[in-house]
């Protein structure tokens, strides 16, 4: 009788743990649970309940994936720099906080290696601290325009700030190199606050905000210009959490006439609304991860909330146990 290897052409693997990536169609053997696994997909997107975070808030900001979040900032109230990192199931305080307590800011990079800035402490700030695993250190060169309710993609070291609030909604767009913010006179096509953002500093995603009224204006940087998208979000809204990449990117809650719980995705060109929708309907939240695997937690309800929830795109990889009856 042939084996598997005579029929694939290859032996299963052994391995003492999953793999933490692996791809679908994968098939291994986990010798610690005795168990013969493989990688298929998921069937439908879905938002999962995750663990709540030890400081409920809004207007926070977050950085990193699913399995490797970060959330600091934001307003219980009253204000804070809590920091807490997610490890895909649970929340943990680092006693080592902001060292400009705000709310409103904006973050990019990773969960040991962020970037927080902007924000209101009261009044708007353009402080910028780096984090690395475990302690946040000013930068004493800030953002060139303080501003508050602003949105960050890329990462510590080439990171991107847009838009946000000042007296009035602005355009401002800058860039920082791991030292210094550089202002590109080329700023926003639409003016806005609270608006969401993920990408690169060169692929970088714009959505949402508020103009006034809510907008659903969706803009990509290429490095040196934004262009407009004439398809912009299906569901109008601010306040709103975004996840992933310039040609990937996920978009979910925000306020409209009533907090929301509408979830799209972007694929570089149209928004499409996902059928899975937040379990809890919020605004001023956070978001991390990949449009495959996002993190959303934080936000408004009337009051702040502690909520995280896990989203699993269609089609994304899901670990699976073979058994034989």
């Amino acid at each position: 009788m042939a084996d598997y290897k005579g029929i694939k052409g290859f032996k299963v693997q052994y391995l003492s743990a999953d793999p933490s990536d692996p791809i679908i169609g994968q098939t291994w053997y986990n010798d610690t649970s005795k168990d013969l696994k493989y990688t298929g997909a998921t069937a439908a997107a879905s938002w999962a309940t995750g663990g709540n975070m030890g400081t409920a808030r809004y207007g926070l900001a977050g950085a990193g994936l699913q399995t490797a979040g970060l959330a600091f900032g934001g307003e219980s109230p009253p204000r804070t720099g809590a920091t807490e990192e997610y490890d895909g199931s649970t929340w943990t305080s680092n006693p080592t906080g902001l060292n400009t307590v705000r709310s409103a800011l904006a973050g990019a990079g990773t969960q040991t290696a962020a970037l927080a800035f902007g924000g209101e402490i009261p009044g708007v700030t353009g402080a910028t601290e780096e984090y690395d695993g475990s302690t946040w250190t000013s930068n004493p060169t800030g953002l060139n325009t303080a501003r508050n309710q602003l949105a960050g993609a890329g990462t510590q070291t080439a990171a991107l700030g847009f838009g946000g609030f000042i007296a009035a909604p602005t355009t401002a767009t800058e860039e920082y190199n791991g030292s210094t913010w550089t202002s590109n006179p080329t700023g926003l096509n639409t003016g806005r606050r609270t608006l969401a953002g993920c990408g690169t500093q060169t692929a970088a995603l714009a959505f949402g905000g508020l103009v006034p009224p809510n907008t659903g204006a969706t803009e990509e940087y290429n490095g040196s210009t934004w262009a407009s998208n004439p398809t912009g979000l299906n569901t109008v809204r601010a306040s709103l959490g975004g996840a992933g990449t310039q040609t990937a990117a996920l978009g979910f809650g925000g306020y409209s006439g009533g907090n929301q719980n509408a979830t799209e995705e972007y694929d570089g060109s149209t928004w499409t609304t996902s059928p899975a929708s937040l379990g809890t309907s919020r605004r001023s939240l956070a978001g991390a991860g990949t449009q495959a695997s996002a993190l959303a937690f934080g936000g408004q309800v009337t009051a702040a909330t502690a909520a995280t929830e896990e989203y699993t795109g269609a089609g994304a990889p899901l670990t699976k146990t073979i058994t034989v009856s």
